[in-house]
């Protein structure tokens, strides 16, 4: 029988041999969860545990039971907006990461944008699906804008993103975008709510023309702005596996770097997270940097 505390101590070998590697790491064993879950948090890897009450002979190795997420994040003004209205969040014990851009163009964009994070991060501790928790932070945000009287309301995007043990949920609202890249290929897994998207769908325009149509920032759907009743929350799931890279992103990235550039950069071997994050937002920068940029590199190991 291999019991759970022979299990924590390989992976306190584990994380030392991290920490070698990777001298500017954090070791953080403060949390002990129920039924035998850990959580260790070194810098910007995050090492989880599932429940190991007890192992029988068939005991899995230590890459079995582990999933070490890596992850990298970084948020820019951009070039041409003195006020940042992006936020975003990442928390590897939680489990839960998003990017929300605040629309520009509407009043309190950044507060808005501030309220979706908070509420999501929230209803995701108390045990709210990510869909439903994206819906009670658009309404909390019309509630807000109503008690403040303004003429227009606050608005915000979000894509968010979900991952327990090697399964990920991805949910999202306007067109802040979630994308896989797995074995040399960039794939966009979310799709934009947004007027040149309906007519890219609609056969009308393809996606070269939407890069340069002058109504590519409108959005069809935002929290704070479509009614609860019309609000599409929309989602997908799938497995995340050693060697996949998740980027969630806000427009400012995708409006001035198109997506060979970022299929490129993820793939750059070599090189962590949060420098492929770096690069990215840098990118974005050269190209123009015309809105506010938000990056989140996610890679599990």
């Amino acid at each position: 029988m291999v019991e759970p505390d022979e299990v924590i101590e390989q992976i306190a070998l584990a994380v030392k041999a991290l920490m070698f590697w990777n001298n500017k790491s954090l070791w953080n064993f403060d949390e002990c969860l129920p039924e035998g879950k850990v959580e260790l948090l070194v810098g910007h890897f995050a090492i989880g545990l599932a429940d190991t009450p007890q192992y029988g002979d068939d005991a899995p190795s230590i890459s079995d039971v582990i999933t070490m997420i890596e992850f990298g994040h970084l948020s820019h003004c951009g070039l041409r907006r003195a006020l940042n209205e992006d936020t975003y969040y990442g928390d590897a014990a939680l489990g839960l990461w998003l990017v929300a851009d605040g629309m520009g163009g509407h009043d309190y964009g950044e507060v808005a944008s501030a309220i979706a994070r908070e509420v999501i991060v929230n209803e995701t501790r108390a045990g709210t699906s990510l869909t439903q928790a994206i819906a009670v932070a658009g309404e909390e945000i019309m509630r807000n804008s109503r008690r403040r009287g303004e003429q227009l309301p606050m608005g915000t995007t979000v894509v968010a993103a979900r991952i327990v043990d090697n399964q990920f949920e991805l949910a999202w609202v306007g067109d802040s975008r979630a994308y896989l890249w797995h074995q040399g290929k960039l794939a966009q897994l979310s799709h934009d709510h947004s007027y040149v998207q309906d007519l890219i769908s609609q056969g009308t325009l393809t996606s070269e023309e939407a890069r340069h149509h002058p109504q590519r920032k409108m959005v069809t759907q935002a929290l704070g702005v479509t009614a609860p009743g019309q609000l599409d929350v929309a989602h997908i799931s799938g497995q995340f596996k050693p060697g996949m890279q998740l980027l969630l992103c806000s427009d400012g990235l995708t409006e001035d770097v198109d997506d060979a550039v970022i299929a490129e950069i993820l793939a750059r071997p070599g090189i962590s997270a949060q420098e492929c994050t770096d690069t990215l937002v840098a990118a974005a920068l050269d190209g123009g940097g015309s809105d506010n940029i938000t990056v989140l590199v996610l890679r599990c190991h």
